[in-house]
């Protein structure tokens, strides 16, 4: 693998996994349009690798807020700012619940169930480009019309144990290439009248355990001699491209929406059918 490949490996590992767009499925068809050889299991973790330590390096702030609220409540409001009392009442800190760390958990049961027995499948037989290609198209379809009828005002603060569960079971979905674990949790999110923002930052807050979990058990077939420079590039191209994928995307849904994604998830599933079907 030349390093030109590495990095535009690392750039779709980066950006897919945080942005709607499913970094597996392009992992998958990116190779099948260009003809490129697939690098075998031990890139797949490196990149993977990148991907946990941009969401861990993003978000290691909120999860000490996130832990703290889970060991004493009350730290949520005394630990991480100025308390104030309004109308009597004491205000948190932040905007997180203080059980936030238990929803995450027995949220994330559905996708670790999932991922323990069903992973060969997706990981082999439906590394389909076609297949890809309508997940692609139809997952997109659903993120539109969920941002489409998006008059969801609830932010963090407001998800309980019910809301949890269900964007955890639509997180499950998310193990087939083309679905998008970020897409699917989100959309799921915005049927639960979430402000984008919200969905987006829980989606992404709920994916930190998942992935590191998946990262963790592909570990027992990792083979480190395998490990060359281009790996290396790659894994720090996916860091840096997914903490700002991270980033830039919060910031962008302050104020537009999801349309953009859901046009480049129909285009790129249109031209692989067109390749499909003319290879």
């Amino acid at each position: 693998m030349s390093i030109i490949h590495a990095i535009i490996l690392g750039l779709i590992q980066g950006l897919g996994e945080f942005l709607p767009i499913s970094s597996s499925g392009h992992l998958v068809v990116i190779p099948y349009i260009f003809g490129w050889d697939y690098q075998g299991l031990n890139f797949d973790v490196a990149l993977h690798f990148g991907t946990v330590l941009a969401i861990i390096i993003y978000f290691w702030r909120d999860w000490k807020k996130i832990i703290a609220g889970a060991i004493s409540p009350s730290h949520q409001y005394s630990l991480y700012g100025n308390l104030k009392k309004q109308t009597g009442n004491w205000q948190p800190a932040t905007d997180y619940p203080p059980n936030l760390f238990w929803i995450i958990l027995i949220a994330s049961i559905p996708a670790a169930i999932a991922g323990y027995f069903l992973e060969n499948l997706a990981q082999h037989a439906l590394r389909n480009p076609l297949l890809v290609a309508i997940l692609l198209a139809a997952f997109g379809l659903l993120l539109w019309l969920a941002d489409a009828a998006d008059k969801g005002d609830k932010k963090i603060i407001n998800i309980g144990y019910a809301k949890g569960i269900i964007i955890g079971i639509a997180q499950a979905v998310a193990l087939f290439p083309g679905v998008s674990r970020s897409g699917i949790t989100t959309t799921a999110g915005l049927f639960l009248n979430l402000d984008r923002r919200s969905a987006t930052r829980f989606s992404f807050l709920l994916a930190t355990p998942a992935m590191i979990g998946a990262f963790v058990l592909t570990l027992k077939d990792f083979q480190p001699q395998m490990i060359n420079s281009a790996s290396f590039v790659a894994v720090l191209v996916s860091i840096v491209s997914g903490f700002f994928a991270i980033k830039y995307l919060l910031r962008y849904l302050e104020k537009h929406g999801f349309l953009p994604f859901v046009i480049y998830r129909l285009a790129l599933a249109t031209l692989i059918i067109i390749l499909y079907f003319n290879r």
